[in-house]
């Protein structure tokens, strides 16, 4: 009895609610008493077709569940191409269906479903792996003692609060294949395998991915090339291929009553609502409906924001840290004291002479980034940069084993259209089918790899140009702002000349990453590579080397030129001997580096975030908006869904490029600067938070269901994100020591100051510092076109003669005037000292925590070790238990046999 109840509630399940991948999963039944069986199964079996139909993820019989969408216009002139391939389809054994569109009788919908056989076929041709024995956790043996306090450890739990960061388990499904092991698919070994439903034991990504691997290989036309649904897609033939998300992301009952009604539901309430911003990724749910391609992006997305918190909370105390002693800073009590200090003019002509004292203001804010525990955050960036991509790795590993992906190996891809077409004549044999292919010879490949090399080398220049049309803009501009009729404007010149510059360098990488994405696109076509992948990284790439030199191009200006190679006072270096190159600010350089990165950060990711849900939103509210005014609400909640999704936008046609690129350049940003800019991490944690949740969004409600494709690690980006960990390092290097005023500080308070010889570095010694870091500068050594238009009497009430500048050179009256001093040999020595000892270091604590760290857990290593051989015992059990029965037959139906084993 027990065995036929538990019979009818399989078959139940089958019918119950067949629009979900595994029905106990996602929607519970209500029945619970096996009375009158057969006449219920009757009611269901009426009920259910009828459902599937209104849902639109099955055929026209209800039973059919659609496994991909294929779209083209009748109107499109490839009708023989489409009715060869569609006759190869269903010899490839797809079941077809076809459905004009209720918005416009021009398109048609293709609806492809994969039988059983069909799937048990390419499932063993592709090796896909599938449950078949549940796993068995063993535990370790523990003592009484250690069990007791256990069981009081537990018990104090009870009174704490649950985490809130975690999902509620009753919520999400038990994804059986996560608790079961797994082997490569097998239709003669198929009794292994724990099939409860034939037609929920695929889950719908596989049956799509399955479907997709069938299309790629089906061909359209005679010939050796004419093969594939990306070319028919390309020509034109199809206007678009997709599979169909699980029904709707929303619904009228709460999830917490009624359940989700499918898996997009369930990840729209658990991933992509706001209400969810502070708890963990549901990512094996993420896996399952959109494959591991993407959930590993949203893996290490949220392993990178989850890093983040430990730099944002540093950075954070190192800005707090500056505020504390902002008040025992005697540097910055010097500058605000310094009344009788009257500085030398920062352009020609139109800027004033100016009290020291007046930048009393840029001296607090810039203690605010440059104290103390700069250096120390520096180090611990750089060592954090290694720990994040060292456990990353780690956690990439365990990631891999709980998906399955050790073992997977990517398939030979196929050469890609345009390079067939451009060598076709010449053909050799691939070494791994051993089938004749298209070849391109080593000369041809040199001169395009050199031709496109020379193109990345002008677009670098381009950018170098748009930086210095830049500086030229700061130097105009100073002077203008220096005459400005306002007093807030022409007293704070300099900052208004570094805000707006910030702004118009913002707009000009914007446009140029227009242009760059299209020249990368040329130069990457012009290479011809052989597969996707190869086309994939070349371009990957060549977009990351133009958009990063795009964006900190002129943040390497401001930190390591501006104000370095101005000459001084009387003898100022000139651009084309024109304009006067620009100085920095009384106060230092650091005060515009900073301006620099929190505006272009900040604009940046607001912008990126617009781009990325913004416009899609406004593409779909649009569509709706015609749908509605042409065919009234009612008719449009109505559409199947195959309408829906084609009516949502498709995903980008680099697939994840974009994802991955916006946030390496934040890595960047919050690695490379980070010594001028402490906050970087916290800001970039409060975007991550917000991205990841903005990204699931777009994924779930305003993109199409991308196709779920599989991948072992992030690719390429990994070896660029380890490019700009070792940057990060001889950056961080030279803005601390060049950049900061951290080395003439030590100099002066080891050497020159109060306790010049002590050993000591306090406070204390600080004493007399800024007077000792200003230079005397005689006013009638001025050029003409360098002389100011005021005297500096409004000062002492007669004409200025001398006045100071940011310098360490001899005075007017010296027997060589204006020569470099003794102590700026020291400072430039002792900055050249600090940056080969930091960097060297640096590089030796990386190198020693990357040794230290294994790339895989040692736990995870004996789990791997131990499924292997307990797969292998089951293996051999199931198929002893198999022989054993057919012999018991054998003795039952009393034929002979001999003594085979076993």
């Amino acid at each position: 009895v027990a065995k036929d109840v538990n019979i009818f509630f399989d078959e139940l399940e089958g019918v119950n609610s067949p629009s979900k991948d595994d029905d106990s999963l996602l929607h519970h039944g209500n029945l619970t008493s096996t009375s009158d069986d057969a006449s219920r199964l009757e009611v269901v079996g009426e009920e259910v077709p009828d459902k599937n139909k209104a849902n639109g993820l099955y055929f026209r019989d209800g039973k059919c569940r659609i496994d991909y969408i294929l779209v083209y216009r009748k109107s499109n002139p490839q009708t023989e191409k489409r009715e060869v391939f569609e006759r190869n389809i269903r010899a490839e054994g797809l079941q077809m269906e076809k459905e004009s569109s209720l918005t416009n009788s021009d398109i048609i919908f293709v609806k492809l479903h994969a039988p059983w056989e069909v799937l048990g076929k390419y499932a063993e041709l592709m090796n896909v792996r599938m449950p078949f024995r549940r796993k068995i956790y063993y535990l370790h043996r523990r003592y009484k003692f250690m069990n007791r306090i256990e069981k009081q450890i537990s018990r104090f739990r009870g009174w704490l609060p649950r985490k809130p960061m975690k999902l509620d388990k009753e919520t999400l499904p038990d994804l059986e294949e996560n608790d079961c092991y797994t082997a490569p698919f097998s239709q003669q070994r198929i009794h292994h395998f724990i099939i409860h439903n034939k037609d929920t034991f695929f889950n719908n990504a596989t049956r799509s991915r399955i479907v997709h691997h069938i299309l790629q290989r089906v061909k359209y036309e005679e010939g050796k090339n004419k093969i594939g649904l990306n070319r028919l897609l390309s020509n034109g033939s199809y206007e678009a291929a997709f599979p169909l998300h699980e029904g709707s992301y929303r619904s009228k009952n709460s999830i917490r009553t009624h359940g989700a009604e499918n898996h997009r539901h369930l990840l729209y309430e658990c991933w992509a609502s706001w209400g969810v911003w502070y708890k963990y990724q549901p990512l094996d749910l993420v896996r399952r409906y959109f494959g591991e391609k993407i959930g590993l992006y949203f893996a290490w997305l949220g392993w990178y924001t989850g890093m983040l918190f430990p730099a944002a909370f540093i950075g954070l105390f190192v800005f707090l840290y500056g505020v504390t002693t902002l008040s025992h800073c005697q540097v910055s009590k010097e500058v605000c004291q310094a009344t009788d200090i009257i500085m030398c003019p920062i352009c020609d002509k139109y800027c004033p002479f100016m009290r020291l004292s007046d930048s009393c203001v840029y001296a607090k804010v810039t203690h605010l980034f440059d104290n103390g525990a700069t250096v120390f955050f520096a180090v611990f960036m750089a060592v954090w940069a290694t720990v994040f991509l060292e456990f990353w790795k780690r956690r990439r590993a365990v990631i891999a084993y709980d998906w399955d992906l050790i073992d997977w190996e990517e398939e030979e891809e196929e050469i890609r259209p345009q390079f067939e077409a451009k060598y076709s004549k010449k053909e050799r044999m691939n070494p791994i089918s051993g089938k004749p292919e298209p070849y391109q010879a080593f000369a041809d490949k040199c001169s395009r790899l050199i031709v496109s090399a020379s193109g990345i080398f002008f677009m670098i220049c381009v950018v170098i140009a748009a930086v210095f049309g830049i500086v030229i803009y700061r130097v105009v501009t100073v002077s203008t702002f220096a005459a400005f009729k306002w007093a807030l404007i022409r007293n704070n010149s300099q900052v208004a000349t570094t805000g707006t510059a910030v702004c118009i360098n913002f707009c000009i990488i914007m446009l140029l990453n227009v242009l760059y994405e299209k020249v990368a696109l040329f130069l990457t076509n012009l290479e011809q590579p052989r597969t996707e992948s190869e086309w994939e990284n070349s371009f990957t790439l060549k977009m990351f080397l133009f958009q990063f030199v795009n964006l900190n191009s002129s943040t390497f200006y401001i930190a390591f030129f501006l104000g370095r190679f101005t000459g001084h006072p009387g003898a100022y270096l000139r651009l084309i001997n024109r304009w006067r190159l620009e100085e920095c600010h009384p106060s230092g350089c650091l005060i515009d580096l900073c301006m620099q990165m929190g505006i272009i950060m900040v604009l940046k990711q607001t912008w990126n975030n617009f781009m990325e849900l913004g416009y899609p939103l406004i593409q779909n509210w649009w569509t709706r908006r015609k749908l509605r005014q042409e065919y009234g609400t009612q008719r449009k909640t109505s559409f199947p869904q195959w309408e829906k999704d084609y009516n949502l936008q498709p995903m980008n046609a680099y697939g994840l490029f974009d994802e991955y690129l916006e946030m390496i350049l934040q890595f960047g940003f919050t690695t490379i600067f980070v010594a001028a800019f402490p906050l970087a991490p916290l800001l970039a944690l409060l975007n991550n938070i917000i991205e990841i949740r903005l990204d699931a969004y777009k994924f779930v409600t305003q993109w199409r269901r991308p196709l779920a494709s599989r991948a072992k690690d992030i690719g390429i980006w990994y070896g660029i994100l380890e490019g700009i960990g070792i940057l990060s390092v001889i950056t961080n290097a030279f803005v601390i020591a060049v950049t900061s005023d951290f080395i003439p500080r030590l100099v002066y308070a080891y050497k020159y100051g109060p306790c010049a010889g002590q050993g000591e570095a306090g406070q204390k010694c600080m004493v007399g510092y800024v007077n000792a870091s200003l230079s005397v500068f005689l006013v009638s050594d001025f050029e003409n076109r360098s002389e100011p238009t005021s005297n500096g009497s409004e000062f002492s009430g007669s004409p200025l003669k001398y006045c100071r500048y940011r310098d360490y050179r001899d005075p007017p009256h010296s027997p060589v005037p204006y020569g470099y001093t003794l102590q700026f040999w020291h400072v430039l020595a002792a900055r050249l000292a600090f940056i080969i000892v930091f960097e060297h270091l640096v590089f030796c604590i990386k190198h020693l925590i990357s040794y230290l760290i294994p790339d895989l857990p040692k736990d995870l290593r004996d789990r791997m070790r131990r499924e292997k051989y307990l797969i292998q015992e089951m293996m051999y059990e199931a198929e002893l238990e198999r022989l054993q029965k057919e012999r018991k037959e054998r003795k039952k139906n009393g034929k002979s046999y001999h003594n085979e084993w076993p």
